[in-house]
């Protein structure tokens, strides 16, 4: 089935359990294609579920999931970096199939930039912060151009001026090149700032 000219994603009748405990029981969304979703709620209520049903990670559920594109990067909880590679490398490793040496290394250094990380990107994870381990995970799938984003709690451990420094970096991207987006906070003010469109879980 295809999916609908003006959607990313398309979910019908979704079903989830584990075990007993029943996450989605016939849930229905559609995801706008080149816009910034929202999924709002507190911890427990399914986000994450959510994202990693979408993303193909987690194939145990029941109902439809119907995608535009699988070209998808995601933006874990975990900042999931690969400890024998430097932050620079980090970044560059999802794109050397996809780019020449120098237009890698140049999409490498905008988006270590954006996340003001340049001074840091020949350390190794160990030796950066935790706020630092994140930058580098924001930038690596920012970097990869996917057609659809997924990011769940992106902004989590920043502190409040760098993460309003982010997201108005991030906000001027997603005006450049308009990829579809579905973020997971529990922050309301995040979701206002961010969302095209916001559902509460």
């Amino acid at each position: 089935m295809e999916v609908k000219n003006d959607y990313e994603v398309q979910i019908k009748n979704l079903y989830k359990a584990y075990g007993t405990h029943v996450v989605f029981d016939n849930l229905n969304l559609n995801f706008i294609k080149n816009k910034i979703t929202v999924l709002l709620g507190p911890s427990g209520c399914g986000k994450t579920t959510l994202l990693n049903i979408i993303s193909g990670i987690e194939r145990k559920y029941g109902g439809e999931v119907i995608l535009r594109d699988s070209s998808i990067s995601y933006i874990f909880q975990e900042d999931r970096l690969i400890p024998n590679l430097t932050a620079f490398e980090n970044v560059a490793f999802v794109l050397k199939s996809t780019m020449s040496k120098e237009e890698t290394e140049k999409t490498v250094n905008t988006y270590l930039s954006l996340v003001k990380l340049m001074d840091y990107k020949d350390m190794f994870p160990e030796k950066l912060s935790g706020g630092m381990k994140r930058r580098v995970a924001i930038a690596r799938a920012f970097a990869y151009k996917s057609r659809l984003l997924l990011m769940d709690e992106p902004f989590k451990g920043l502190d409040q001026k760098l993460k309003n420094e982010i997201i108005e970096e991030f906000l001027k991207i997603h005006n450049e090149d308009k990829r579809t987006i579905i973020l997971v906070t529990h922050d309301i003010k995040e979701a206002e700032a961010l969302g095209d469109e916001i559902y509460t879980l």
